[in-house]
């Protein structure tokens, strides 16, 4: 693969930045290399943006809702990036890679980059590649980087851990009084947001918010952002201001609580501390000693002439 040249991926030029992000999301170990070399080169250019985390059930309204948003933010002025998460098909390992059909009037925009990205793939899977990304694009000078996720479950929890603010989409009541919302998505959410509140949808939309903004009050959140919750129609470019408005909020509490920029700290410690897991589960794996003994220990396991513990200790100490 050819050089990044970081100038002119500094300078925001967008083929740079797409030729960057793609070497960031080769398997093959020499671009691995190559990749975390461009990064630490641009390390500090990154971290100026805002990071908001998108998710939502399918049908909720999200691509539009993305590029209603993003539109606004671009005229007031802001450079966008949307990195999509697509769920890769379990059966041939692809995905759906249509965002850019699905957010045409921003994918015309000068100041908007959209980059699906699929979910499959080597070390770190898909946080690893999108936390990658998102350097790149800040180091380009992209102001508010957007992530996208199918609300369908560890998408949602990896998501949150990599951003700043945590939206979740719901539509207006369907039939259920809380959607069905799971407790541990409550707990994530800094803000949900109901889409669709439009038509004769508008009354529902704010008995749905009542329901939910009750709901916030059985949970326990971080000390300095009480969780909100907020009606929009993303077609009818209805309080999309005001859900930038609470964001620009957010992030000037947190960082007046000296908050913003220890949850980023947090989140790095993490991710640092799951890719040791993951290296050193890559390792034994790679160990031809591990793959000689492996078969037999589990065989043991499975017939209960060895504990797991006692198989597993067995297979570490061959490292």
């Amino acid at each position: 693969m050819a050089s990044i040249d970081l100038e002119l991926l500094r300078a925001g030029n967008r083929r740079a930045l797409a030729k960057a992000i793609t070497l960031v999301e080769s398997k093959l170990e020499k671009h691995r290399a190559e990749a975390q070399d461009v990064l630490e080169e641009i390390l500090p250019e990154s971290g100026k943006s805002i990071r908001i985390g998108i998710s939502g059930i399918p049908g909720v309204g999200k691509s539009t809702f993305i590029e209603a948003f993003g539109q606004h933010l671009i005229r007031q002025g802001k450079k966008v990036a949307v990195l999509a998460v697509d769920p890769s098909s379990p059966v041939r390992g692809g995905s759906i890679l249509g965002d850019k059909t699905r957010m045409e009037l921003l994918s015309r925009e000068e100041n908007a980059f959209i980059r699906p990205s699929p979910s499959e793939g080597a070390l770190g899977g898909v946080a690893q590649k999108t936390r990658e990304t998102m350097l790149l694009c800040e180091a380009a000078g992209y102001d508010v980087i957007l992530v996208e996720t199918v609300g369908v479950g560890q998408s949602e929890y990896e998501v949150a851990g990599m951003v700043d603010f945590f939206l979740v989409l719901m539509i207006p009541n369907a039939g259920d009084e809380l959607q069905g919302i799971k407790r541990g998505i409550m707990e994530l959410a800094d803000a949900l947001v109901i889409n669709k509140a439009d038509g004769e949808s508008i009354n529902l939309a704010q008995r749905t918010r009542q329901h939910y903004q009750n709901a916030f009050h059985l949970v326990k959140h971080g000390s300095f952002w009480n969780p909100r919750v907020e009606t929009c129609s993303a077609q009818e470019n209805k309080g999309i201001d005001d859900i930038w408005q609470m964001i620009c909020e957010y992030e000037q509490l947190a960082l007046e609580h000296n908050a913003f920029f220890a949850k980023r700290a947090r989140q790095n410690t993490e991710w640092m501390k799951k890719l040791i897991h993951e290296m050193l589960e890559l390792r034994l794996r790679q160990n031809p000693e591990v793959r000689q003994r492996m078969p037999q220990l589990q065989s043991g396991v499975i017939n209960n002439t060895t504990t797991p513990y006692n198989a597993a200790k067995q297979i570490v100490d061959l490292l």
